[in-house]
């Protein structure tokens, strides 16, 4: 079965024909990096690390470039705001996300360029679209794209060329169409600026994403890629400037949904959001991956705490299981590969719900055969399960998660600490010394930890 995605441009599910057989070229809109990220802005880069590793799976060669936008509007804001260079606000929370994609598991892109470090590009690219009547420079310094010079406009987001009002910041003079859209702003005192042939200034963001996707992937690649957020503007002015310049651009749009507190979009802009450095400190990286992870793509998540006290629950039981088989039968490697009802699922556009059902089933199954000592039973579910965790990269036996500064290198010591306090647990229940072994389970439960009495022993996990 072929892998199927579901492209905006078309709103349909549509075969994936890559440009050039057996590689993928994908481009995801990166992080704008005025400000920390917060899970809502990190969700965008796991859901597409997992389509990336899906790929690869296949046995796809993946070319995955992420960009960073480190000018614009906002950093310059932040910059005043604070009293810092802008250059010093970008970097800080460009290592911000970075910190975050990793403490989430992310694989690093091929490539993650930098807007400021493509500025020549930009200007080439413009030059070319007001040679082609696309595009105008005014005599304040500014370019604009003429949004009517190209027929196909709003092709994306599916918006009537009448009624569409474009976004604007303030210095945009000079347009001879209200609905065109900024290229390069003209040099504002105080602000950065690179020199070009229509004097200093600065480039628009949209005009960053063209430049960066010509030079890093081609004039045709396979899949664009974003927050659902992004589709119009950026991504509907990004299609105009490239295929105007001559580029046949992106094949497939692939937009992943929201994460909203209270039925909004999780925003630093409304004082709704929830920092990943301050979640990781709260919740396991793999948990959170977890629960970031297995929605589906398009599907909005909902934040509460409930909600990620529910998915570390169905974790743990993953976890809990594999955990089991290890210590009752020995090491258990990943199979070869997964069962076929997991990849028909996530081959039908990336559907990680109905693959994780089959994880699901198969420890449900595992956990039954280690009910009826049945070895050979549960070692090929957990290592099945291995597998299918393994592709989404969540697999808890990985090495990654088990690595310095994980959050996950702890768990060994603290087992052990707690196997010892539980050895002597057990036997004060065996001189049913009742009173002992009561204490103990409190004085573990006001540590934070639960205790379950099983046939095969006792098992701890950790409370929220």
């Amino acid at each position: 079965m072929s892998i199927r995605l579901h492209d905006t441009a078309s709103g349909q599910v549509r075969d994936f024909v890559p440009s050039t057989p057996g590689c993928v070229s994908i481009y995801l809109c990166g992080a704008t990096v005025q400000a920390a990220p917060h899970i809502g802005h990190i969700r965008s880069g796991l859901n597409f690390d997992i389509m990336r590793r899906w790929f690869a799976h296949r046995g796809y060669d993946v070319t995955f470039v992420r960009n960073v936008t480190d000018i614009d509007d906002k950093i310059i804001a932040k910059s005043r705001e604070f009293g810092l260079p802008w250059w010093q606000i970008g970097y800080a929370n460009e290592r911000a996300f970075n910190d975050g994609y990793t403490a989430l598991g992310c694989l690093p892109p091929t490539g993650e360029p930098r807007a400021t470090g493509h500025v020549t590009e930009m200007i080439e690219m413009m030059q070319a679209l007001i040679e082609r009547g696309h595009a105008y420079a005014t005599t304040e310094g500014n370019v604009y794209f003429s949004v009517t010079s190209y027929p196909e406009y709003l092709a994306l987001s599916h918006q009537e060329l009448d009624n569409l009002r474009q976004p604007e910041s303030e210095g945009e003079t000079g347009k001879r169409d209200p609905r065109d859209f900024a290229m390069w702003k003209a040099a504002k005192p105080g602000e950065p600026s690179w020199p070009t042939p229509w004097g200093h200034g600065r480039p628009g963001w949209h005009l960053e994403c063209s430049a960066m996707a010509h030079k890093y992937l081609g004039e045709r690649f396979d899949i664009h890629g974003g927050g659902r957020d992004l589709i119009f503007p950026h991504h509907e002015n990004e299609i105009a400037q490239s295929k105007a310049f001559g580029d046949d651009f992106a094949t497939y749009w692939l937009h992943n949904a929201w994460v909203t507190l209270s039925g909004e979009k999780m925003s630093k802009s409304l004082g709704n959001s929830v920092l990943v450095s301050e979640m990781t400190v709260t919740w396991r990286p793999i948990v959170l991956r977890y629960y970031l992870g297995t929605p589906h793509y398009r599907s909005t998540i909902e934040y509460s705490e409930d909600a990620l006290r529910e998915a570390e629950t169905g974790f743990n039981r993953i976890e809990s299981f594999l955990q089991r088989v290890v210590e009752q039968h020995g090491t258990v490697e990943p199979a070869g590969d997964v069962p076929p009802a997991f990849a028909e699922a996530m081959d039908e556009d990336f559907g990680v719900p109905g693959a994780m059902a089959i994880v699901h089933t198969a420890v449900r199954q595992g956990n039954a055969a280690l009910a009826a000592d049945d070895k050979e039973s549960a070692v090929a579910r957990a290592s099945e399960v291995r597998a299918m965790l393994g592709v989404l990269g969540m697999d808890p036996l990985d090495p990654f998660w088990a690595g310095p500064g994980s959050g996950e290198d702890l768990h060994g010591v603290v087992d052990s600490l707690v196997r010892l306090v539980l050895e002597q647990r057990q036997a004060a229940r065996e001189r049913k010394d009742w009173a002992t072994s009561d204490a103990i389970r409190d004085r573990l439960a006001q540590a934070g930890l639960t205790i379950e009495d099983r046939a095969d022993g006792s098992r701890w996990t950790l409370n929220k």
